[in-house]
């Protein structure tokens, strides 16, 4: 694809370099640096937005591997003319990290602790580390880097610096401009300047310091009429350091830091290469008091009085927010503990320090407090650690719940950061709900009550009026920052959507003195260029992510007939009300598919490295490319045909798919719902039908049809992993790995054995619908093709348990063989394939789900393809009735133990339990169940293994293409914690689970099932 140049008058920052210029930076690049280059449409494409409503395609992105590349790449740069914009996690909500400029990502290499100094409580570390990954090195020393952003697993400290990040506890802390003591940074000139206290600056800092000075004094005046007084200013650059007008100065002393200059100025004036941070000890202790209010007002007009306990955080959440949290799986049970009946707002009212006891009488206070006010017992108690993590978890999460309204109308940033005083919280969120309600809209809400930053979000839809509804609100709301004495922009930074207010906020004569602090600095306009200085409208249609229709290049999608029914995502939805229309009425030329990836809205949570499952082989690769959110833009860009004809089909978009090993960690983590494994089976369909399906492909696909046949002759099979040079040989036909051994083939499956080996265990149909009728205990053992065939033992085991607990079991069968899920079709891009599996073992299901009867599983890929896939398949209401009696094993015992019908005599345990949950088990929140069974065998204290994905995924780990990192995501924390308890026995329900284990560790891993029955009273 050429470039095409923009006009000469379209703002800076918005206009590409002609082509042969960025060919030759290309070109450059690849010669004189070691780092990855990356100038491909999709790559481009992917770095063309952030976490904001814009997208502006960059010249290319580059990833250096060491400080001599970005040293050589900001000279290049400046040779060539083009310019230069530093990128973290790529999670800023205005558009800072949009441009088109060569964009450098730091966030894969450039991410280390450079030195800890734990008596001065110091920290100095490069720009790409990500804040949670510095307080983790931090922790064992007591210390903590306190601005506490709610991006914390991804947001980089370079990105906090440049828009002078704040946190949930900026009342106590400060902003990051409080907590930053030196930068060390490149010039456009590529001199390596230290920022630092004014009196010990070299030459070149010390000028940049007594030129600042200068205008400072120059506009003393102007700064004490204009500048806002409240600690939450952002807004263009700290040209106040030298003459404070904050609430909190930015020093405790007085004396002036050059490199505050730098923090908030959003990558214009330097490049940073290091920051020395101020530490914080880490509170020893915290209690919580969740304040539920009646209505929105009562807890705006209380947080002026809340603040004055001296907590150290005071955070909202709105009723939008609790009902889309009550309506996630993962936060429902966290949410219900906070809520007295059902609250207009709630406020989180956080108390830290030394001793958790001499905490719990601020507690009361506050309860005093609130009966003071007109509302006693309307505070929730939460001391308990656990419960406080958890909900902060929700709370951080806020965003991007709120971000997972389906529709095309969606809570938009551009005015969420206003600050104003306490005192005039409650007007000020009055007014605003009026102005949204004049334009058909209302916000959602959350975020820092406790110094007057509401985090609001008109809901506006983007590709129809929702630009001249921006632009109105705006307006609107300025109006109301400026009678309540706030600030526009408090804590998110400019970048696109508020660049054009700095003048508003500051005046002309304020902003010619930021422009002339960006000369000094960048005489040449090399680093992101269009922000703080000449910034765009901030209602461009042109540079928004969704273009309207008056738009040059309108957002469109293109025609497509989806094989899954996504039409569940394809409605309209009222701003006002949230209804949604009936599914498949949104208008969506895809169906609903292009409205389900756009759902990812850039938050970059998929990036998180912390406890869960999303994103295994962006933990591994740490490249854009293979992390949900680089495949969601992928697809929505090749959806919306801007990476040209076919390219959804393309072998681009498949090599970007390759590695998503369908997990389904996004399907739970992601907090606006990607479901990015089930993408890629859709994807996958019609990848497939225009390139052909390899033999390898129909090898995994057809398993289940041959797998009965096949059984008959397992030795001549089974060679491959015993004639020297077989596997290698099989490897270059086939495509399996000659690294990976294959799972052994046997005469002795479970069907063959069923006669002999569970004799008496299992009862035809009829009698099991019967005994159903009468009230007695059944159920249905549903055997997979993999613990039937290769690993019989597991389900003879699971169904002793069963029958040992009292259950009548039954088994569907067909003549020949067994039913299929259609998993393996569905893995290999074969849908229609899968549709005739699973449709023939619904049918044969249905009848005893209609009788109630439970239908069990062993795999949970197969077993909860029920409660996933098939409800996409067209199956109806039959495939409803199905799922809802579909459970894994444990699952299973779990619920039956809890009602009281589940009791079972079991032996002590003898040695230490590990257990690895397998994917699809934590997408589904299934882990708990197996920890709660395995904790009814006598003395057992299982240890769930924190890790992600194993790195098999079904054939995903065989394949010779993906075995290196299917190693590395085995090796990331799964196989180390194995090595380390040779003592344990370690427990995993998944079969590719335990065939990993077995080959990386060379341990036995064995189906809970297994461990159940061996621990048996005999």
């Amino acid at each position: 694809m050429r470039i095409d140049p923009a006009s000469h008058m379209q703002p800076a920052g918005t206009v590409l370099p002609p082509n042969d210029t960025c060919e030759l930076l290309a070109r450059r690049l690849r010669t004189d640096t070691q780092g990855e280059v990356l100038f491909d449409d999709g790559s481009r494409g992917r770095y063309a937005t952030d976490a904001s409503i814009y997208q502006i395609t960059p010249v290319g992105a580059f990833v250096p591997t060491n400080e001599r590349d970005i040293a050589t790449a900001i000279d290049i740069a400046r040779d060539l003319k083009v310019p230069v914009l530093a990128r973290g996690g790529g999670t800023s909500q205005c558009g800072q990290t949009t441009g088109a400029a060569l964009v450098i990502d730091n966030s894969k290499h450039f991410r280390k602790v450079l030195d800890v100094n734990v008596e001065e409580g110091t920290a100095t570390v490069e720009p790409g580390l990500v804040l949670d990954h510095l307080n983790a090195q931090l922790k064992p020393h007591g210390l903590w880097y306190p601005v506490d952003v709610s991006t914390s697993a991804q947001a980089t400290l370079g990105g906090m610096a440049g828009n002078n990040s704040c946190g949930s506890r900026s009342i106590a802390y400060g902003n990051m401009v409080h907590n930053v003591l030196g930068a060390s940074a490149w010039l456009s000139s590529g001199e390596l300047v230290e920022f630092g206290p004014v009196g010990a600056l070299g030459a070149r800092a010390a000028g940049i310091a007594q030129f600042v000075h200068g205008l400072a004094q120059e506009h003393r005046d102007a700064m004490a009429q204009h500048w806002p007084k409240v600690m939450r200013r952002v807004a263009g650059y700290n040209l106040d350091i030298f003459d404070n007008q904050s609430e909190k100065p930015y020093t405790a002393d007085g004396s002036v830091n050059l490199a505050h200059l730098l923090i908030g100025a959003e990558g214009t004036l330097a490049y940073t290469r290091s920051l020395k941070l101020k530490l914080a000890p880490l509170p020893r202790a915290k209690v919580l008091g969740i304040v539920n209010f009646p209505t929105f007002h009562a807890a705006m007009d209380a947080a002026q009085h809340i603040v004055k306990l001296g907590p150290t955080a005071v955070e909202l959440v709105d009723r939008t927010m609790i009902e889309l949290s009550l309506a996630n799986p993962a936060f429902k049970p966290t949410v219900e503990t906070a809520l007295i009946g059902k609250p207009a707002a709630i406020l989180l009212v956080e108390f830290s320090g030394a001793d958790k006891a001499a905490l719990l009488p601020q507690l009361k206070r506050l309860v005093e407090l609130m009966g003071d006010l007109g509302l006693p017992g309307s505070v929730v108690e939460m001391a308990d650690d656990a419960r406080q993590k958890n909900l902060w978890e929700v709370r951080k999460a806020g965003l991007n719940i709120m971000m997972s309204l389906k529709g095309d109308g969606k809570p938009v940033s551009f005015i969420e950061d206003c600050a104003v005083p306490l005192e005039h919280l409650a007007e000020y969120t009055d007014a605003l709900t009026e102005v949204f309600a004049k334009y058909g809209s209302r916000g959602t809400w959350y975020a820092h009550a406790s110094v007057g930053t509401l985090h609001v979000r008109p809901i506006l839809d983007m590709r129809a009026d929702g630009a001249a509804k921006m632009r109105a609100i705006a307006e609107e709301a300025s109006a109301l920052v400026r009678k309540y004495k706030g600030a526009f922009s408090g804590e998110h930074g400019d970048g696109l959507c508020r660049g054009e207010w700095i003048e508003w906020q500051f005046g002309p004569a304020i902003n010619e003195a930021f422009r002339a602090i960006k000369q000094q600095l960048d005489p040449i306009g090399l680093f992101n260029p269009g922000k703080i200085i000449d910034p765009p409208r901030m209602d461009d249609g042109a540079l928004f992510r969704f273009a309207p229709p008056t738009a040059p290049r309108p957002y469109r999608r293109i025609e497509l007939k989806p094989v899954l029914d996504w039409s569940g995502w394809n409605v309209n939805a009222d701003p006002v009300t949230e209804v949604t229309t009936a599914p498949g009425t949104g208008g969506d030329s895809t169906g609903g598919l292009a409205k389900a990836v756009e759902m990812c809205n850039n938050n970059g949570h998929c990036r998180k490295f912390d406890a869960g499952t999303m994103c295994p082989s962006y933990r591994v690769t740490r490249d854009e490319q293979h992390l949900t959110r680089g495949r969601a833009n992928t697809l929505r860009l090749a959806l919306s045909g801007q990476l040209g004809a076919d390219a959804f089909t393309s072998e681009a978009m498949h090599e970007t798919m390759d590695l998503c090993v369908g997990c389904k960690g996004c399907k739970r983590d992601c907090p606006t719902g990607v479901d990015m494994a089930k993408m890629k089976v859709e994807f996958l369909d019609h990848y497939k039908k225009r390139h052909g399906h390899t033999l390898k492909d129909k090898l995994v696909a057809y398993m289940p049809d041959y797998a009965h046949r096949a059984s008959r002759m397992p030795w001549l099979l089974n060679l491959r992993n015993r004639v020297p040079g077989a596997a290698w040989l099989g490897e270059k036909m086939l495509g399996f790995s000659a690294k990976r051994s294959l799972p052994e083939w046997r005469t002795d499956t479970f069907w063959r054995g069923k006669a002999t080996a569970a004799a008496g265990l299992f009862s035809d149909q009829p009698s099991v619908l019967a005994a159903a009728a009468r009230g007695e205990k059944v159920a249905v053992l549903f055997v997979d093709t993999f613990n039937g065939t290769f690993e019989s033992e597991n389900v003879f085991a699971a169904a002793r348990v069963l029958h040992a607990a009292g259950y009548a079991l039954h088994t569907v069968e067909k003549g020949g063989g067994h039913h299929c899920c259609g998993r393996t079709f569905l893995a290999s891009g074969m849908v229609d394939e899968a549709k005739v599996r699973a449709g023939a073992l619904i049918d044969a299901l249905l009848p005893l789900a209609q009788a109630g009867v439970p239908i069990v599983g062993l795999e949970p890929s197969c077993l909860l393809t029920l409660r996933d896939e098939t409800l996409v398949m067209g199956f109806g209401d039959k495939a409803q009735a199905v799922a809802k009696q579909a459970l894994l094993f444990e699952e299973f015992i779990a619920r039956e133990r809890k009602a009281g019908r589940f009791e079972l005599a079991l032996k002590p345990a003898t040695a230490p339990i590990l257990l690895h949950g397998h994917c699809h088990q934590k997408a589904f929140g299934a882990v708990s169940p197996i920890m709660d069974v395995l904790k009814l065998i006598p003395g057992a204290e299982p240890e769930l293994i924190e890790s992600s994905c194993c790195g098999m995924a079904g054939s995903f780990g065989y394949e010779a293409s993906h075995f290196e990192v299917s190693m590395q995501m085995a090796e990331a924390s799964l196989l180390p914690a194995i090595r380390a308890r040779p003592d344990a026995v370690v427990v995993a329900d998944g079969t590719s689970c335990r065939h990993q284990i077995g080959d990386g560790a060379q341990r036995e891993a064995v189906h809970v099932a297994v461990l159940l029955a061996r621990h048996m009273m005999l």
